[in-house]
């Protein structure tokens, strides 16, 4: 079996599940959730569920095969000892050594624990087709969501997402990730008018006012505003379904850019992803998107 701890928000959860995916279907064995961390981050919750994805939810059991509750400290260390004399990849539990891309995570076994987040189409790209189908609704999109996807879908639809939230109002997440600027984005609109004909813009934001004050757009615009913060997973779906993208520094984003099926899209990510100077980002951005 394969086990992957999930954390953070629905982009981070997507990113954990599809490299677990792979190792799964790779060594035809089966793959479990680890849900425990959204105990200890109640900010946080399990956001996979309303996706048709193929995996299970690991049990308490399972988990202490490789977390024994109780065992901490010195004991904790020499139970682990003989796994870390091992290369990373060959560990029961295999953490993420660096941000980028490493491709001896193609050589872990099975029976392991994936602790990371994998950030990477370079993981999973393999088997694209299975990450995209796995990510396809589970229910039907209520009436106000259809009404907006029929506009997504009649038109040179361009999704702009500005992510704020705690990025802003948190100090310490502030500093890590910082956000894009308004003239990252005012230059991404105008690189879009000058590659799509009649683009409509359709706004994602988790401070839709922000970008509706801020956000000078000479074209046609809309806020798409009908989904809460529970429910961000049907933006995900709306966003993934236009046909350009405008992405922030957010992994929300991003999968919305790379669930999009159009061959011809256009996506525009920041060259920036990061405040800190100290991630190497080289492999997060697929080769056809265009860093600004």
């Amino acid at each position: 079996m394969i086990i992957v701890r999930l954390n953070g928000g629905l982009g981070n959860q997507m990113f954990q599940y599809a490299a677990g995916r792979e190792r799964s279907l790779s060594l035809k064995v089966p793959l479990l959730l680890d849900l425990t961390a959204f105990k200890k981050y109640p900010s946080r919750s399990y956001r996979l569920g309303h996706f048709n994805i193929r995996a299970e939810i690991a049990q308490d059991e399972e988990v202490a095969q490789f977390w024994p509750e109780g065992v901490k400290g010195f004991a904790a260390r020499a139970r682990s000892l003989p796994d870390y004399l091992k290369p990373w990849y060959r560990r029961a539990v295999v953490r993420e050594q660096h941000f980028q891309y490493d491709p001896d995570f193609k050589k872990t076994g099975s029976g392991i624990y994936l602790l990371g987040v994998w950030q990477s189409e370079k993981f999973f790209k393999d088997i694209a087709p299975v990450i995209r189908e796995d990510f396809t609704l589970a229910s039907t999109p209520d009436e106000r969501n259809t009404q907006m996807l029929h506009m997504i879908d009649n038109c040179e639809s361009v999704s702009l997402h500005v992510r704020r939230g705690d990025y802003v109002s948190d100090k310490k997440t502030q500093a890590f990730h910082g956000t894009c600027s308004e003239d990252y984005y005012q230059t991404a609109i105008s690189n879009i008018g000058e590659r799509i004909r009649d683009p409509h813009f359709f706004i994602f934001s988790d401070d839709p006012r922000w970008a509706e004050t801020n956000l000078k757009i000479p074209f046609p615009s809309t806020i798409v505003d009908i989904n809460g913060p529970e429910k961000d997973y049907a933006d995900l779906i709306m966003l993934s379904r236009c046909r350009h993208h405008i992405i922030a520094n957010s992994s929300f984003s991003w999968w919305g850019a790379w669930l999009s099926t159009n061959p011809e899209k256009t996506v525009i990510a920041p060259r920036r992803w990061f405040a800190v100077s100290t991630m190497n980002t080289d492999d997060l951005i697929p080769q056809s998107w265009i860093r600004l």
